[in-house]
């Protein structure tokens, strides 16, 4: 069985507008998509069912992660030297080509043909399964949900939960059609097959990749969470072991690490802690029975750095990636994670991406929102997301910077004409003289208003200038006489 190469099922439009209008077709999508929320919601409320001490979780967290960040050229440094010290090779990558050559490499040394893979977003940031691919590697996924999605050749619909998009009928469709078995909709038989295939993989496999969900600097440890126990796998049974993170997954202590812990399982799924807290902090020594012989540690940046150099964007890096502004944000609910295009959807997506691949090419994420403020209002380190989102809505239209701009792609909507209008509307608006003359010319000349106005006439009639102006009745009121 070859899974090795996700391509998408279907060719999907380009823009978010486009995607977004099938999404909203597709009744049966929302169905999934809506059942799974409401429940995820419901677990999570329980998880913090006194308020008050959720909030001050939710206070401390943000510190920690605030603290971090104040100190995080100075804690890479830190963890590097740890982690080099205990066995582990670290390796920087400033962009995701650089990231793959490093995989790559470590690939080529051990001449391996087999890669089995651990829940990773960095890895999906890399595209790693495709990359390896190209190479003749075959790299299986080993998170049951991972698994599902490749298995359709298609990409994760959530960071926690890949395949919320699918339903047991689904699934079990799927797995009848791909492996051979037969249909059943019973979720725990459904688990059992994937595992069966799986088993085999771990033991085969020349290299074990991983994410990481916290690297602690003072102790040189790699911290994975996990309930299916296929990150255990990943990381002991290959002989080799690659993690893959983020350079804004470091922490400064192990201490910082509990309340993390317990914002991040309550928040995703609504559990008080995972099955498995994987601690990784070297490889096999002499005497041990288990565990790789080599482990690396590859740093991504990946436009990290240039939300970092903003005291305001840099609230971007708090994340822990648990998904909670996704579940309950009105807008992924409806359309699905596939809709936004890029690796990371949702609320955090939308103020994520744009650093990673430019505001050009994701022009339509920071608008993607009604700004309810659920999403800020979940966040268990509490990054401001409806503020972050309004402040890459204006660099998305101001006019391109000269030189080298704050934001790849600053400016990718902006507009002349969008620009002339509005600078014409602040004139009016400021100047009694020029706004009384506006009004008496746009009620004399009604007439000519278009019947069309643009996305707005699509659903609602054309606004039309009253014959008089508010300001011309008022006065004749006064001046006594009758309208």
């Amino acid at each position: 069985m070859n899974t090795a190469t996700r391509i998408p099922a279907l060719e999907l439009p380009s823009t978010f507008r486009e995607r977004a209008h099938i999404a909203l077709g597709d009744s049966q999508l929302r169905g999934n998509f809506r059942t799974a929320m409401d429940s995820l919601m419901t677990k999570r409320a329980l998880a913090f069912a006194d308020a008050e001490e959720r909030e001050q979780l939710r206070t401390l967290g943000n510190a920690i992660r605030a603290r971090a960040l104040s100190k995080l050229p100075d804690l890479l440094e830190t963890l590097e030297r740890n982690l080099t010290r205990q066995g582990i090779q670290v390796h920087w990558a400033e962009t995701v080509e650089q990231a793959n050559e490093i995989v790559l490499g470590i690939v080529a040394t051990h001449e391996a043909r087999q890669v089995i893979k651990g829940k990773s977003m960095v890895s999906e940031e890399m595209e790693m399964n495709d990359v390896l691919a190209a190479q003749g590697i075959e790299c299986l996924e080993a998170d049951m949900g991972e698994f599902i999605v490749q298995l359709d050749h298609e990409k994760p619909s959530h960071i926690i939960m890949p395949a919320i998009h699918k339903n047991a009928g689904q699934v079990a469709s799927l797995f009848e059609r791909k492996l051979g078995v037969e249909y059943t909709q019973d979720v725990d038989a459904l688990i059992q097959i994937g595992r069966r295939v799986l088993r085999q993989k771990f033991f085969e496999a020349d290299i074990g990749v991983s994410g990481v969900n916290f690297a602690v600097a003072e102790t040189g440890t790699l911290l994975l969470v996990e309930n299916e126990g296929n990150g255990r796998m990943v990381t002991s049974v290959p002989p080799v072991h690659i993690a893959v993170t983020g350079i804004e997954k470091v922490v400064e202590n192990l201490r910082d690490v509990v309340p993390l812990l317990s914002l991040l399982t309550r928040s995703a799924l609504g559990i008080p802690i995972t099955t498995y807290v994987n601690m990784i902090s070297s490889p096999r020594k002499a005497g041990e029975l288990d565990g790789p012989e080599e482990v690396h540690l590859v740093l991504l940046d990946n436009g990290r750095s240039q939300a970092f150099a903003d005291g305001e964007l840099r609230q971007t890096l708090n994340c822990i990636r648990c998904g909670a502004c996704m579940n309950h944000c009105p807008v992924y609910t409806r359309v699905g994670g596939h809709t936004y295009g890029q690796v990371y959807p949702g609320p955090i997506g939308k103020i994520i991406t744009p650093h990673m691949v430019g505001l050009e090419n994701a022009p339509d994420h920071p608008s993607a929102s009604s700004l309810c403020g659920a999403c800020g209002e979940v966040c268990p380190v509490k990054i401001p997301i409806p503020a972050l989102l309004r402040r890459l809505r204006e660099e998305n239209v101001k006019a391109p910077a000269e030189g080298a701009p704050l934001l790849r792609g600053q400016g990718s909507k902006y507009s002349r004409k969008e620009r002339l209008a509005w600078n014409t509307w602040a004139r009016l608006n400021s100047s009694p003289r020029l706004y009384r003359a506006f009004l008496k010319m746009a009620t004399r000349l009604r007439a000519l208003a278009p019947a069309a106005a643009g996305p707005w006439t699509q659903h609602h009639s054309a606004p039309t200038p009253t014959p008089r102006s508010l300001h011309e009745l008022a006065a004749e009121h006064l001046n006594g006489k009758t309208p």
